[in-house]
């Protein structure tokens, strides 16, 4: 005979369930709104909405500080929510936009991220670096600035004090890089083209390319802007490959799971190449990633600890710079070499 169903056996509405997530959900919210409005109101190219939102979430620690309660919600849009939106970073770039630069564009932006990643890492290590944090950096110099930081913070799980200081040194040179970007060409007498290549090969965030390439106009923007889409393209391959390093470090543990998110970014990308989305639907999916990249910064920020994060000290921040003028150096010479042989 089944025992009747009371009010404590019975099964707990799927209502419930979701009613967790919504305390840090809605802080979440709140400020990935205001961070996202605030750019827009100042209209600063190189302010991106994901360091707002980050900068607020640190806020928000400070003066507030976060309730058990809200921690499900945080964690969803730390993890689910981040990883969602980097497979639907997929939908802004297609492989003709790629093939536009040419095979020697493409080797010369490929080497310059490589050897840009590899140099980070290395002078990391000998600046007594902690590893993660050196990746860290080297992600969002050599790849797409806080868009990389976070992703590739998925396999090489750093703690979200390694993340800010990551997030925080990419926008400062990248935030340089556009400012000194336009003033450099007219001593370097770089042609428009030439130019827009080099700062999408070598500036740090989207935004920040968007205002250093087109100051010189629209040949140089969209030049920049293909350069720097296929630099997204390149964040897939070096996930998975960090994903193969940190599993072999960890063997003994086998905690590290393997990206799959990271083939939905390819897939979403291979279906961007095949089929023209109306550009209402494509722009709206922009936004929405962007929503969601913005999501995750601010509940990165509501969990980092500032005192840790002094704790790291100024080296890390030379480590960014010196890894800066490696990138813009390096980036120069392939840039001249591609345009000109």
């Amino acid at each position: 005979m089944q025992p009747p169903i009371t009010a404590t056996s019975r099964p707990r509405h799927s209502g419930h369930h979701l009613g967790r997530f919504l305390p840090g959900l809605g802080v979440v919210a709140v400020i990935t709104v205001l961070a996202t409005l605030l750019q827009r109101v100042l209209g600063i190219a190189a302010l991106s909405p994901l360091v707002v939102a980050l900068l607020l979430g640190i806020g928000w620690r400070v003066f507030v500080g976060n309730s058990d309660a809200m921690q499900p919600g945080i964690r969803l849009a730390m993890k689910p929510l981040l990883r969602l939106a980097i497979v639907f970073l997929g939908l802004q770039v297609t492989l003709n936009e790629v093939a536009g630069l040419g095979w020697r564009g493409l080797l010369a932006v490929a080497t310059t991220l490589i050897a840009t990643f590899a140099f980070t890492c290395l002078l990391g290590r000998i600046l007594g670096i902690d590893r993660r944090l050196a990746q860290l950096i080297a992600a969002g110099t050599s790849v797409c600035g806080a868009s990389a930081v976070l992703a590739c913070n998925t396999v090489t799980r750093g703690s979200d004090e390694d993340v800010a200081y990551a997030i925080a040194c990419v926008t400062l040179f990248g935030t340089l890089a556009m400012l000194l970007g336009p003033m450099a060409t007219g001593l370097l007498e770089l042609a428009p083209r030439t130019y827009g290549i080099w700062a999408g090969t070598t500036i740090h965030e989207v935004a920040q390319v968007v205002g250093a390439a087109f100051a010189l106009g629209d040949e140089a923007g969209h030049a920049g802007m293909i350069a720097k889409l296929t630099r997204v393209v390149l964040l897939a391959p070096l996930i998975l490959s960090l994903g193969v390093l940190q599993r072999r470090e960890d063997n003994s543990q086998g905690q590290v799971p393997v990206p799959w998110f990271v083939f939905g970014f390819i897939g979403m990308m291979m279906f961007n190449s095949l089929i023209d989305l109306p550009p209402a639907l494509h722009a709206a999916m922009k936004t929405m990633t962007a929503l969601m990249l913005t999501a995750a910064l601010a509940a990165m920020g509501m969990e980092t600890d500032l005192r840790k994060l002094r704790l790291k000290g100024l080296r890390p921040l030379l480590l960014g710079a010196l890894a800066w003028i490696f990138i813009a150096a390096l980036g120069l010479a392939l840039t001249i070499w591609t345009v000109t042989g």
